[in-house]
């Protein structure tokens, strides 16, 4: 394989083309994994301004451009799928019937190994080191919004008769309920990330956006437009308030669900659900093929998708010793994470420590 690896401010504006290029003809290609908005190099470049090792290979055929992999590399040779923890899609973006030899590419790299959490379907040459497969739902809508609502009253009747009811009360109780599908005003997008971090304290869980990169990477990311990616903000208003809103990427036919959250005052009218169905009819309108949730399992998710795709977690690895060490140290960490998100014996005890810890947390604060 012919491989040049670039910095992010290296890659040239041929190669972006050629690379978004690739990602629009994935639908129609068979391959609409590769369409996903962590796929795009928008996403890449930006992951670059405030992570270091961020590199992109470029492979070619002919000369020209046929599959482009980014990712992070440490001094040591450890690769990381770039934004590993926050990126929803990882893998390599090719031409249709491209083959690689992942050893080849890990070399010419400068790769021991590359760690992945979201590896999309279709990557056989990094598949063969996955540990573990999981489900991300995705909601469709490429038939329109009504042939998706149909789908959930037949599948979940009663979720939707609910959830539609909740809306109708929320415009009686609180104001006209009114649904932003892009919002341009940044002072939402800091309510957003307001009440995330809140929601992850109130978990439990580790706030993200207490990582100064997460938020600058989500700032930068809000005011990232080129054609087809966007960065979404989707709010829901109840009166002239926000009650809930959505932080997601876009690209011609993808919307990855990424950072969405609520004003906790409003949890009575499920304001998160009805704030997922309107984004449904707006990417519907906007042409958008299917809304990814995302890896893991939650109850909202199964109530609104039609169906899963597969992603996987692993590492791809040469014979080097940095590779067995670092596996070494990561494998029983994601094993044990694992085994309790997959046993509900396990994982509701654990959830329930976790938000007792962040009630207790909150009120010292």
């Amino acid at each position: 394989m012919d491989i040049s690896v670039y910095r992010p401010g290296e890659l040239s504006a041929a190669d972006r083309a050629a690379w978004t290029s690739s990602q629009s003809k994935a639908h129609l290609q068979g391959s609409p994994e590769l369409a996903n908005p962590f796929l795009s190099p928008e996403f890449a470049l930006a992951v670059g301004r405030y992570r270091r090792g961020v590199r992109i290979a470029v492979v070619r055929e002919g000369g020209e451009p046929a599959a482009f992999f980014p990712f992070q590399r440490s001094v040591t040779g450890v690769g990381r799928a770039v934004g590993l923890g926050v990126s929803d899609a990882q893998g390599l973006v090719h031409r249709p019937g491209f083959a690689w030899d992942a050893q080849e590419l890990l070399r010419a790299c400068g790769l021991a190994v590359w760690e992945f959490d979201h590896l999309v379907e279709g990557q056989e040459a990094f598949a063969v080191g996955a540990t573990g497969s999981f489900a991300s739902p995705v909601m469709d809508v490429d038939q329109g919004y009504e042939a998706y609502l149909a789908h959930l009253r037949s599948h979940a009747p009663k979720f939707t008769r609910t959830t539609l009811a909740k809306e109708r009360r929320l415009g009686r109780d609180a104001g006209e309920v009114r649904y932003v599908h892009d919002e341009r005003d940044p002072a939402a997008l800091r309510t957003l990330m307001g009440w995330k971090s809140a929601q992850y304290r109130r978990t439990g869980r580790s706030d993200r956006f207490a990582h100064e990169w997460i938020t600058h990477l989500v700032e930068r990311l809000f005011h990232t437009r080129s054609d087809p990616f966007a960065g979404i903000l989707s709010v829901l208003y109840a009166g002239d308030k926000p009650i809930a809103a959505h932080f997601g990427l876009r690209t011609e036919r993808v919307l990855a669900c990424w950072f969405p959250a609520y004003d906790p005052a409003f949890s009575k009218y499920s304001p998160g659900l009805v704030l997922h169905l309107r984004m449904a009819e707006a990417a519907a309108a906007d042409g958008i093929a299917y809304l990814d949730l995302g890896r893991g399992h939650k109850e909202y998710k199964d109530s609104l998708k039609t169906r899963e795709i597969t992603v996987s977690e692993g590492w791809v690895t040469r014979r080097h010793p940095v590779a067995l060490g670092h596996r070494a140290r990561r494998a029983p960490v994601r094993a044990l994470r694992n085994t309790v998100q997959s046993r509900p014996e396990l994982f509701e005890p654990a959830d329930r420590i976790l938000k007792r810890m962040g009630r207790i947390r909150s009120r010292s604060q």
